[in-house]
């Protein structure tokens, strides 16, 4: 395996499993919010409006979501676009935006415990942090990582999965459909594994379990570096000769 599908592979379970730990640790920790899957939000607000809860934090909360996922979008796009144009590595970058907001989601969610039957004003900050965190998180991969699967929306990718998977079982499948079904699975089973996890990870320890994905966006960072130093290095060699 080349060196360069080593690193995508490793990027789009990593970031999977990361977009599917947040989210569940905000559904969990945070009165159901989806801090990832934002439009989720969207069902949750129409049954509580329907059958509204005695007190209104939680739906304020799930409000207020949407508004700091846009922000997120928004901060990576323009972030993005101004370092390209100054020809500055961008993913890098994201990344460290992502990191940074997944750290402050951390320790927001941690000082807001306990969490009663009413969210409280830290815990609406933390909610709101960690809904940016993973804007941030989807606009990075559309605007940096086109040619991975999709990590933070994954009903489209279950659905490409299952139509390649049964071409693959009819013998309908060439290497272009094999290699895609493959492409897209392990982002998916990144991100169920990250999903299970993180529930059980809040259980034990709380916000303190998001150390994981901070570790793991460390780790990206780690990798992305890496790999610009080898590519520059690459390059003076070139040039030297």
């Amino acid at each position: 395996m080349k060196r360069s599908e080593y690193r995508h592979k490793v990027q789009n379970s990593s970031l999977g499993f990361v977009a599917g730990y947040v989210d569940t640790l905000g559904f969990v920790a945070l009165f159901g919010l989806f801090t990832g899957h934002v439009t989720g939000n969207f069902v949750l607000i129409g049954a509580e409006l329907a059958y509204p809860h005695p007190q209104g934090g939680q739906l304020l909360l799930k409000f207020l979501a949407f508004p700091a996922f846009i922000l997120g979008v928004v901060i990576a796009r323009l972030m993005i676009s101004s370092l390209i144009k100054r020809d500055i590595h961008a993913l890098v970058a994201a990344y460290w935006l992502q990191l940074i907001l997944l750290i402050a989601f951390m320790i927001t969610g941690y000082l807001s415990m306990p969490i009663g039957n009413e969210p409280s004003n830290l815990a609406i900050i933390a909610g709101c942090i960690g809904a940016m965190a993973m804007g941030t998180h989807s606009g990075s991969g559309r605007l940096l990582l086109p040619h991975l699967a999709p990590t933070s929306a994954m009903t489209g990718n279950v659905t490409q999965l299952i139509i390649d998977s049964v071409d693959v079982l009819r013998g309908r499948a060439n290497d272009i459909v094999r290699e895609r079904c493959i492409k897209f699975l392990w982002p998916v089973l990144a991100f169920t594994v990250g999903a299970v996890g993180a529930a059980f990870a809040y259980r034990y320890a709380g916000f303190g379990a998001m150390f994981l994905p901070v570790a793991i966006l460390a780790y990206l960072i780690f990798l992305e570096r890496g790999s610009v130093r080898k590519l520059h290095h690459n390059v003076r060699s070139r040039h030297d000769d």
